[in-house]
């Protein structure tokens, strides 16, 4: 793409900077969890309704997601805006930063779609942390036919492809009798027991998983009372793995130690999804090395080896939609040091200047890799998805 389009896509991103950082702000300092980001979604979308874009909301049905577009260029671009908080942690994985991003790019390329041939679609995707919004978007018909899909995500430090865990979100119930721990403990059957030594088994089993798998969770109900035999208990667990494939297998040894616990206590058990499994990622490679081409130019350096690059390990749900359309997923850094995702001194770096210097050198890069796609495939004949 010429080098004017791309001075005027740097240029629009910097008259936006007021407006894209104060959308960030309010988005922090307003934190919504995962299908309750009702307010985050409206401002998100308004932001982009202010430049022109046309806006559905309630999006296929869900109430906090939204879909907005501009331009009829025949390269479908669509850009993905995260606006849900962790429970307790507020934006301590920086969604915050994910939307104004995308907001960002999506302004810069509106002025430039009809020369550089594009439609831009933004898609405000509720519950990202563990809901799975994006399944849901892709299960009702969103994101067919587009031709990249693309996000940045804030981590500590620049990483360029994203290589997610595969992960089930279980929720997982044990169900007792009550009784008086003191007068009456043989009458009762203890669902905080099932619920130990089930993490015994699970801890025991970690010798025999592979690497590439985790296994992890809270209880989220151990019981009432220290004199009552707990009647009833209840936690969220997560299984990870490298792909879908691996997923499938591990969970199955992880539900044979919550059987366990069942078995040896005498209560039942029931475990739940809480949402659609989330998938490895995809990435489109030619889209991947223009990124990076890109935010190099800005000025980003890319952190090859330290531990807190291993962002790009974390789950999500956009690994469910690379696996439909051509997509990126790369991390900007936001200079945190040894604050790292989902930590609470995480959040506090997702705003001020290395927040904000982050979100419009990746809104920049965005937009240039969109151009640069763009302009690519107006060259070339139409080819099937590519995986990395």
């Amino acid at each position: 793409m010429a080098t004017t389009a791309k001075q005027d896509a740097a240029a629009t991103v910097s008259s936006d900077a007021g407006r894209l950082i104060r959308l960030s702000e309010q988005l922090h300092a307003h934190p919504e969890t995962a299908w309750e980001e009702h307010r985050s979604s409206r401002w998100v979308a308004e932001s982009l309704e202010e430049a022109g874009f046309t806006v559905t909301p309630a999006y296929l049905g869900l109430e906090t997601a939204f879909q907005a577009s501009f331009g009829s260029g025949p390269f479908r671009l669509g850009l993905c805006a995260e606006y849900d908080a962790l429970p307790g942690l507020g934006h301590a994985c920086g969604h915050n930063l994910i939307s104004a991003i995308a907001v960002g790019a999506a302004r810069a390329l509106a002025p430039l779609a009809d020369a550089a041939g594009l439609t831009i679609e933004v898609y405000g995707t509720p519950a990202e942390e563990g809901g799975g919004g994006k399944i849901e978007l892709l299960e009702r018909g969103a994101f067919a036919g587009l031709d990249l899909a693309m996000m940045a995500h804030p981590a500590p430090v620049d990483v360029a492809e994203a290589e997610p865990f595969a992960v089930s979100h279980s929720h997982v119930e044990y169900r007792g009798k009550a009784a008086h721990a003191a007068a009456y403990p043989e009458q009762g059957v203890n669902a905080a027991d099932a619920f130990t030594i089930a993490q015994v088994a699970i801890g025991l089993l970690r010798q025999q998983l592979p690497p590439t798998v985790r296994v992890h969770g809270v209880m989220t109900n151990g019981g009432e009372a220290p004199n009552a035999i707990p009647a009833r208990t209840e936690g969220r667990w997560y299984v990870r793995a490298e792909s879908l494939a691996q997923l499938a297998e591990a969970e199955e040894k992880v539900w044979r130690c919550f059987e366990a616990g069942a078995l040896a206590t005498g209560a039942t058990f029931t475990v739940e999804p809480e949402s659609k499994p989330y998938a490895e990622f995809r990435t489109f490679a030619p889209a991947l090395a223009a990124y990076r081409r890109n935010a190099e130019e800005i000025g980003r350096v890319f952190d090859d080896g330290s531990p807190a690059r291993r962002m790009n390990r974390a789950s999500t749900d956009m690994g469910n939609v690379s696996q439909v359309v051509n997509a990126i997923h790369p991390y900007v850094g936001i200079n945190s040091g040894t604050a790292l995702n989902h930590q609470p001194e995480f959040a506090a770096h997702c705003v001020g200047g290395d927040a904000e210097k982050a979100l419009l050198d990746a809104a920049t890069a965005l937009a240039w890799t969109a151009l640069d796609v763009a302009d690519e495939a107006r060259c070339i004949e139409p080819v099937e998805m590519t995986a990395r």
